[in-house]
């Protein structure tokens, strides 16, 4: 006779948890990267490596979650637990890169404005554009960068709008790729 596991864990509880771990993660990345090689933040192969080191523990958390509910969640399930996840720590990470751009590393702004604005310039000169463009761009960036290194109500409130809409576009595909339905009948097989 087969036995049917319940697991009673909330995968919402999960979701919270698993958020901050991830969160942990990457401003400890951060916090690795900016003390120790900063002009590698400006680097597009450093962008790429964010975002697989992002995709792999987005991958790794939901189905980590899957696994401790019991191997089955629905579409709706997952969409929410997905959604709280990502969402949870891309607040928690620019909350706290907000808080360390302006009372913890007061340079960090400036810094960042400088080696994103440099890496910037490089690609432009090498995409061919003459200098009356490249000032331009330069000038359109530098008002970006004020938005984001000194964001005022407004500008965080469409930062986490837009946030909130670009996560659960990436939930939505996510619960579509992990959502694992139960069985309706269970299999038997009889010994002989």
């Amino acid at each position: 006779m087969e036995t049917i596991v319940q697991f009673e864990t909330d995968p919402k509880k999960l979701a919270l948890t698993n958020a901050l771990i991830w969160a942990a993660i990457n401003i400890a990345l951060f916090l690795l990267v900016y003390y120790t090689k900063p002009d590698l933040m400006g680097s597009f192969w450093f962008a790429g490596i964010s975002i697989a080191i992002a995709l792999g523990l987005a991958v790794y958390f939901c189905i980590d979650i899957r696994k401790k509910i019991g191997g089955y969640w629905s579409f709706k399930e997952a969409l929410g637990s997905i959604f709280i996840m990502f969402f949870t720590q891309a607040i928690i990470v620019l909350f706290f890169s907000t808080i360390f751009g302006k009372f913890i590393e007061p340079s960090y702004p400036a810094k960042m404005k400088e080696i994103a604005s440099s890496s910037a310039q490089r690609m432009m000169e090498k995409m061919g554009m003459d200098q009356d463009q490249i000032d331009k761009a330069m000038t359109e960036t530098e008002v970006k960068f004020e938005k984001q290194f000194n964001p005022g109500v407004k500008d965080l409130l469409i930062t986490i709008a837009t946030s909130a809409i670009m996560y659960f576009i990436g939930a939505l595909i996510f619960a579509a790729i992990f959502k694992k339905e139960q069985p309706i009948f269970a299999s038997t097989t009889e010994d002989e």
